[in-house]
């Protein structure tokens, strides 16, 4: 993948997708010392920017590949993307999905016109038995993050924030799979280089930051995290080398400080964002980067919670102000 592809993904989906808002906060302004800018792609088609890579990879499909069918692995908003894309070419998709997966995300993409199948406790067995199933029927898969066209999809995120602001300083991007901190870092690079590209990982679902600092390079035997957008348990073989070469560091931040981060969002400007779109916040709010005297970008992936769990960020919430996470 380079550049010139993720120019031609937002020529390809513009139309399809929306151009999201880059949002300031004075609140947060004040409260971090930093000029936040916020990427709202929680106000995005289908709640999430994962519509940008599945639309740009299901577009580019033969008329033969999209008659076979689409299937797909996804925690939720991936497969809301794909639903999406594939009604838009006329197309069947049959998506499997986490037992976990929150129910607001498996009704929403029932919604876009998916056969949905709930398989296994997290991304990974979904994804083999979707793969199973693509050898059996011969279907046409889309990949979440592992794939080229999906990445380059992703990476209209960082052409529409550098033509927002052209002198961003930092940008903070939320990590599972890697495709969309792939696809960003790759084109940020490409456009202005001077931008310093920083991944956020859940602390309970590290396998790419694990690969990145080089602390475990194994498969994740064990995940959990209350940001379900972003648990996986090993990165992206496509992925994982972009982000070597063009991200700048990497950084955890706890469920306690996803659930902060998720909370002021609802409290102080009142929109929903679930826990994978809240992990670049909450880097931000708890001091895991520099963001003192800096304009940094923060990509706020999803708005798809799962409104029966919002008692638990709250408490989650009251337990970071105790311990003092935040100054």
């Amino acid at each position: 993948m380079n550049s010139a592809e993720v120019v031609e993904a937002m020529e390809r989906i513009s139309g399809q997708v929306h151009r999201t808002p880059l949002k300031q906060s004075s609140t947060l302004n004040a409260f971090t010392g930093g000029t936040i800018y916020m990427k709202m792609e929680n106000m995005q088609r289908t709640g999430s920017f994962k519509v940008r890579g599945a639309m740009n990879k299901v577009m580019s499909l033969t008329g033969e590949e999209a008659a076979r069918g689409i299937i797909c692995a996804s925690a939720g908003n991936h497969a809301q993307g794909v639903a999406l894309a594939a009604s838009q070419r006329n197309a069947s998709s049959k998506i499997f999905m986490p037992k976990r997966t929150p129910s607001a995300k498996v009704e929403a993409t029932k919604h876009y016109g998916a056969n949905i199948v709930l398989e296994g406790e997290t991304y990974h067995e979904a994804y083999h038995a979707a793969v199973g199933e693509m050898k059996e029927k011969g279907s046409t898969f889309v990949h979440a993050f592992d794939d080229p066209k999906v990445m380059a999809g992703q990476g209209t995120v960082a052409l529409e924030m550098l033509q927002q602001l052209s002198d961003l300083e930092t940008i903070l991007v939320p990590v599972g799979g890697g495709g969309l901190l792939a696809g960003m870092a790759l084109a940020v690079k490409a456009f202005n280089p001077k931008v310093n590209i920083i991944g956020v990982q859940a602390l309970g679902a590290p396998a790419t930051y694990n690969f990145f600092t080089g602390k475990n390079k194994g498969s994740l035997n064990h995940v959990h995290t209350i940001a379900d957008g972003i648990l996986v348990k090993k990165p992206g073989e496509l992925t994982f080398p972009i982000i070597r070469k063009y991200v700048d560091d990497m950084v955890t931040v706890t469920d306690e400080e996803i659930s902060y981060a998720m909370m002021f969002m609802l409290q102080r400007e009142k929109t929903l964002v679930e826990g994978a779109g809240a992990a670049s916040l909450a880097a931000a709010i708890c001091h895991k980067v520099k963001v003192h005297g800096k304009k940094v970008g923060c990509v706020i992936s999803g708005g798809n919670a799962d409104p029966s769990k919002i008692p638990v960020y709250r408490e989650l919430s009251k337990m970071v102000r105790q311990l003092h996470y935040i100054g």
